[in-house]
């Protein structure tokens, strides 16, 4: 007998109680997803993730007399974290999840799309569009490019393993974690822990941080 997959444990973010308990209600809904709680500000946001360990934080971008986007890099270190904002400048969203935010919702959207976001991004995979997606990169590019290039010990310790997968994640910026295993010829579930390590090893927290490394240090194409 098969055992059921625990369920997607999320974290609400919004400074509107009645969107909170609309989104409550609409993923407590879904049998393979569960609110773990729910917040109006920051401080109670660290204090959920840290007591609940979510799989997915959803944040809005605009808390009233707090921003989340400035939490963006903090929460992201601790979790998956999806935008989900009234704010339709695209521009907020690609820096969002340049950030470390892992995509990014418009408040419109419909619920279905609400909830397949979160199972994506509780999968590993980037909620945002090609476009999108391109303009991110180019925002990274461009850091890595302006930023100093020092010896890091963090390269060194890496394996030659780990380096190959750099460089395949890189020549393949938002391909899906099946299409990067595929390349790989490893499971994914193979490639996750690969890059766990990873990720531990050079200080980020997710693929695009990943990739902003790895352009910095030349690991794309070395």
């Amino acid at each position: 007998m098969s055992e059921t997959a625990p369920p997607i444990r999320v974290v609400l973010v919004d400074d509107h109680r009645t969107v909170l308990r609309g989104l409550e209600w609409l993923i407590n809904t879904e049998p393979a997803m569960r609110v773990c709680g729910t917040a109006t500000n920051l401080e109670d946001a660290r204090r959920l993730c840290v007591e609940h360990k979510p799989h997915v934080l959803v944040l809005d971008l605009d808390l009233g007399a707090q921003s989340g986007a400035e939490a963006i890099p903090e929460f992201a270190r601790l979790t998956s974290v999806l935008i989900l904002t009234g704010i339709r400048d695209a521009t907020l969203h690609h820096a969002a999840v340049a950030a470390g935010a892992r995509g990014v919702v418009p408040k419109e959207a419909e619920p279905d799309t609400i909830l397949k976001a979160i199972r994506k991004v509780n999968d590993g995979e980037i909620w945002l569009d090609r476009v999108g997606m391109q303009k991110v990169f180019s925002l990274l590019n461009s850091r890595a490019t302006a930023a100093p290039r020092t010896d890091d010990p963090a390269v060194a310790a890496l394996t030659p393993r780990e380096r190959e997968i750099i460089r395949v994640l890189s020549a393949n910026a938002g391909a899906p974690a099946k299409r990067i295993a595929s390349l790989l010829d490893i499971s994914e579930h193979t490639l996750r822990n690969h890059l766990s390590s990873i990720y531990s090893k050079v200080g980020v927290a997710n693929r695009l941080g990943l990739y902003e490394f790895a352009q910095k240090h030349r690991l794309a194409t070395t």
